[in-house]
């Protein structure tokens, strides 16, 4: 009787450097893959980024051979973006092999691509990444929806203590110094395909009785309820952000 040995599981969070071999926006960046493998299939999220407020991310589909242990990435369209103005994303492909030595393990590749909204190509480049345990956004919780507006209601979080809070949408100020309590604080923040990306800061105006400024973020989205807890300093802000996404729609037929 014949066994045969059980591939790596590649599903995970996988981080490194992209290099491009001329041109581009930048000459060296990071990226991310979130990898989630279902058989031979193969989905996830992607994210270039200089920092985690500088960023492109994309969804991709691909192909995994487990017998020659090769990833296949095709990029979709662009979900958001935070980059520079002189800045167009590149749409991409990659072929990637896995190996590993040791306890590290290695994705390892070349990729290619199409400039956003056209046919001209990106120059093309290497890549390398490394699985990690966390993702580099693991600060900024992010919700995908589909509904054109979202109900966001403060509330403080266990003990009311005093705490009071101002909050921005993509660094505009549309609350100030509202105190937290058990009656919410609300806001309501558009999101649709014309503002496809919104990013809301709670900023701590003080830190209430017991330090620091906590606070329960309730989000109403159409029929959907998220619940976030948001602690905040003199000195951080807490954050999260939204990205609209018209496809969970459709999944939901």
């Amino acid at each position: 009787m014949l066994c045969h040995a059980q591939g790596p599981n590649l599903s995970g969070i996988w981080k490194g450097t992209l290099t491009q071999t001329a041109g581009g926006c930048f000459p060296r960046y990071f990226i991310e893959l979130q990898i989630q493998v279902n058989g031979d299939s193969i989905s996830g999220a992607s994210y270039h980024y200089s920092d985690i407020s500088n960023y492109v991310k994309k969804k991709f589909q691909g192909s995994y051979f487990p017998t020659v242990e090769k990833l296949v990435l095709n990029e979709g369209p662009v979900q958001t973006f935070r980059i520079p103005a002189d800045c167009i994303p590149c749409i991409k492909s990659y072929n990637l092999r896995y190996s590993r030595n040791g306890r590290e393990e290695t994705l390892r590749g070349e990729w290619n691509g199409k400039v956003m909204n056209t046919d001209a190509p990106c120059q093309p480049g290497q890549l390398v990444l490394t699985r990690v345990h966390e993702s580099a956004f693991r600060e900024i919780p992010e919700i995908e929806v589909d509904t054109g507006t979202l109900r966001l209601d403060f509330y403080d979080n266990a003990e009311i203590d005093g705490d009071s809070i101002s909050v921005r949408v993509n660094g505009v100020t549309i609350l100030t110094n509202k105190k937290l309590d058990i009656t919410p604080v609300t806001t309501y923040v558009r999101i649709d395909v014309q503002n496809n990306f919104q990013e809301v800061e709670m900023v701590a105006e003080n830190l209430g009785r017991i330090p620091p400024n906590t606070a329960l973020l309730v989000v109403s989205a159409g029929d959907k309820r998220y619940k976030l807890y948001l602690t905040s300093t003199e000195t951080k802000s807490a954050k999260v952000r939204f990205v609209y996404d018209p496809s969970l729609a459709k999944k939901e037929k």
